[in-house]
């Protein structure tokens, strides 16, 4: 193995994924009340984008939307535009999709029928799709 094939030492690194909105406050309901997660930042203006960031405690992954002021942002080129989030006890998945009916969303057909199989898709204001997914992710 080369020097560059090596594993990297240290923590793996924290991932984030960043996508736009046109608006930030219509989907925070759906990623905070609806899946749980916190606001763990803010930001107004800063050099002409607006942003919120979204995680879990202590996750080593969070969610940015952001909003570029004077454009426009599409919404979800298709219903394969997923995050997957992966429940291994049933109870903690049958009360992730219960919180997120309780917080007024409905669940929805997904494009692929694997995932109806042993999960519940959820989209969110912007087209984008979340897979509450029962059962353990392994390589």
């Amino acid at each position: 193995m080369s020097p560059s094939q090596a594993p990297a030492a240290g923590p793996a690194p924290v991932v984030r994924i960043a996508r736009p909105t046109d608006d930030i406050d219509r989907l925070l309901p759906f990623y905070v009340d609806g899946l749980n997660c916190t606001v763990l930042a803010r930001f107004v203006d800063h050099a002409g984008f607006d942003g919120a960031i979204v995680g879990f405690a202590n996750a080593p992954y969070h969610l940015e939307f952001t909003r570029e002021r004077g454009a426009t942002a599409p919404r979800a080129p298709s219903t394969e535009h997923l995050l997957v989030l992966y429940y291994p006890l049933r109870e903690s998945h049958r009360l992730a999709v219960t919180r997120m009916k309780d917080a007024g969303f409905s669940a929805v057909a997904s494009s692929n029928p694997y995932w109806d199989v042993a999960g519940v898709t959820f989209e969110d204001p912007d087209g984008y799709r979340v897979v509450l997914q029962q059962g353990a992710w392994t390589l």
